[in-house]
């Protein structure tokens, strides 16, 4: 099974980075341009730019996160793979965890270089650049977990891709909390909770992703 997971894995990073209709480079061009065009709205000034530098990096990493959602679980639903897993004894939990392992590994590693850039142009000290970064290390693999999450339970409906970003958006709010919040104490107590929020999705998403495939095929 072990083999078959990793064949998987390899597939989805595969699909998500390289594919047709991957679009694996807008997520991160949509979170320098947002750094870009921040300064612009609220004036030069350096002061402001740090202050709301974190909060600002956190809610585009979250926008670029839900951007592939319509890609993540309902193209293989409607083409059978997640019928074909099944009948090979891998159970719905085993696709949808190396899923969103695959889509962590797709936008949130370029997403940490990309804030390299867009801390510059938002005025963040170096010290506030570690904790920002420490920051995404452990919050993006709730973001992904969350995004597969959603995806699945939207997968099939009606208008289920605008669906979805409506969803995550605000159960999302806790990372984005605790996580844009760790700069204000120096990480610690933030840092922490966000890791925390993140575990707690990771635990959660596969099952619940699981689920939502199985209703969605009934």
């Amino acid at each position: 099974m072990i083999r078959q997971l990793g064949l998987i894995l390899r597939r989805d990073i595969a699909v998500l980075l390289l594919g047709r209709q991957s679009g694996a480079a807008l997520p991160i061009l949509f979170f320098l341009a947002v750094a870009m065009l921040f300064p612009f709205a609220v004036g030069p000034s350096a002061s402001v730019l740090a202050q709301a530098g974190g909060g600002v990096i956190w809610v585009a990493a979250l926008l670029a996160a839900i951007l592939p959602l319509d890609r993540l679980i309902e193209p293989d639903i409607e083409l059978g793979f997640f019928d074909q897993w099944r009948l090979r004894g891998l159970a719905e939990e085993w696709i949808v965890a190396m899923r969103i392992l695959a889509h962590w590994l797709s936008f949130a590693p370029a997403l940490m270089l990309a804030t390299l850039p867009a801390s510059v142009l938002l005025g963040l000290s170096s010290a506030n650049l570690r904790i920002v970064e420490v920051g995404l290390l452990a919050g993006t693999p709730g973001l992904a977990a969350l995004g597969v999450m959603i995806a699945a339970i939207t997968a099939g409906l009606r208008g289920g891709a605008a669906l979805a970003g409506l969803l995550v958006i605000p159960l999302a709010v806790p990372l984005l909390i605790f996580g844009a919040g760790s700069l204000a104490n120096g990480g610690g107590s933030g840092l922490a909770l966000t890791g925390a929020v993140s575990l707690v999705l990771l635990a959660i998403a596969p099952f619940a992703g699981g689920a939502a495939v199985r209703a969605g095929k009934g």
